[in-house]
């Protein structure tokens, strides 16, 4: 398949990893192109804050007459991997004294001011004590599930449309009794435009986008990149992968909904400066960005005891979470190949990342699939190969 290589696996060691372990790190992810389990694959790891490795194998769109070939500036739809950006804009909005951590929402929100909680065959109640700004940045606020508000359509018009709809709706469970993925990132962006008042666009181009270098990240995509965008893929019955959908179809103007949740398209280097940022403590290229205590609290886990981080499997365990990130602090409880005190996120199309502080490193890969972050619809463990793949290349582990 065609494929655009940076050449950075031509030293015998780079950063404490072994030329022979990132070409197989590549050579993995290359056979689950060539076996048509996926179309295309981005991938990038840096350690001490320099890339060592940086690789782009596959085409585009499969169904194109002259498929367009990956390249390491694809750009790609990095849907929940959108989140970690808007808590960065909401710490830097904490560290300005827009909000503190024990506020309860509705001084920023009044319209969730009283909001009942959803009981069982019985009457909604009141909150047992007020959501907090910490639990809302923590999916622990009590706001449900997406699934639960399908028939709300919560993106369906802007922002402040979301928020009137679900000031008419009780919580799903009482604040900090429970962990729950759903529009918290979304009420965030809100907040970010609130506080700031800029638009959430605006805020991110001017405070991170554009000092930061991530000159292909944004809401939406310009005309002229529009042979850059990879397009999502699904399954065909015999497990092979094929375009979906009748176009690619993307964004080339501001969106009504600035999903500050999931509405991002980036590219994997633009990636890497914002999350080498936040391995650097909140620092990059001479720039500050976030106190490096701002960033510790990051990932540092918030949940109550007992609360656990549930997004695929009910009885999840070893996980924590913080400020929109969440923290692998028992690998094995986990069933992860992530390092200890690692935090990461990824989004729905299957990009994801981790970075490892223990072992000063990041790992990135971007691929663009129909539920590409669940195994269960037939997509590749990409997310626990990588972790394996990786930390096999390290010639020392800490």
């Amino acid at each position: 398949m065609p494929d655009d290589h940076s050449g950075l696996v031509s030293e015998a060691t780079i950063q404490g990893f072994t030329k022979d372990g990132l070409a197989a790190f590549n050579q993995q992810f290359h056979a689950l192109v060539d076996q048509r389990k996926l179309a295309s694959v981005v991938t990038l790891i840096a350690r001490h804050g320099e890339i060592v490795n940086i690789d782009a194998y596959g085409v585009l769109d499969v169904s194109a007459p002259v498929p367009v070939p990956a390249r390491t500036d694809s750009i790609f739809r990095i849907a929940s991997m959108t989140k970690p950006i808007t808590g960065a804009a909401m710490m830097m909005l904490w560290e300005e004294g827009k909000w503190k951590l024990d506020d309860p929402v509705a001084k920023h929100i009044p319209q969730f001011a009283g909001l009942k909680v959803r009981i069982k065959d019985a009457a909604p109640v009141d909150q047992a004590s007020p959501m907090t700004m910490a639990q809302l940045m923590s999916h622990s606020a009590g706001f449900g599930r997406a699934a639960e508000y399908a028939d709300a359509n919560l993106r369906g018009g802007d922002l402040q449309d979301m928020i009137d709809t679900l000031a008419g709706l009780p919580l799903s469970f009482q604040p900090g009794t429970d962990w729950r993925y759903g529009p918290s990132v979304d009420i965030q962006g809100y907040l970010v435009e609130q506080l700031s008042g800029q638009g959430l666009d605006e805020f991110f181009e001017q405070r991170l986008f554009a000092p930061l270098g991530m000159a292909d990240t944004a809401f939406w995509v310009d005309a002229s990149k529009g042979d850059r965008v990879s397009r999502i893929h699904k399954y065909d019955d015999d497990g092979k992968v094929r375009a979906a959908g009748p176009s690619n179809i993307f964004n080339t103007a501001k969106p009504k909904f600035l999903a500050g949740g999931g509405g991002l398209v980036s590219k994997i280097e633009d990636y890497w400066r914002f999350t080498q940022m936040i391995a650097n403590g909140g620092e990059f290229e001479g720039r500050r960005y976030l106190k490096a205590s701002t960033v510790e609290l990051m990932h540092t886990n918030v949940l109550e005891p007992g609360v656990n981080v549930t997004l695929y499997a009910p009885d999840a365990k070893g996980l924590g979470f913080g400020m929109d990130f969440a923290i692998v602090q028992d690998p094995a409880a986990a069933n992860t190949s992530q390092g200890v005190q690692s935090f990461y996120w990824g989004g729905a199309f299957g990009t994801w990342f981790w970075i490892d502080p223990v072992n000063d490193m990041i790992v990135i890969g971007m691929i663009q699939n129909v539920a590409g972050s669940q195994t269960a619809a037939g997509n590749p463990a990409v997310r626990e190969q990588s972790a394996q793949l990786a930390y096999a290349a390290m010639t020392e582990r800490h």
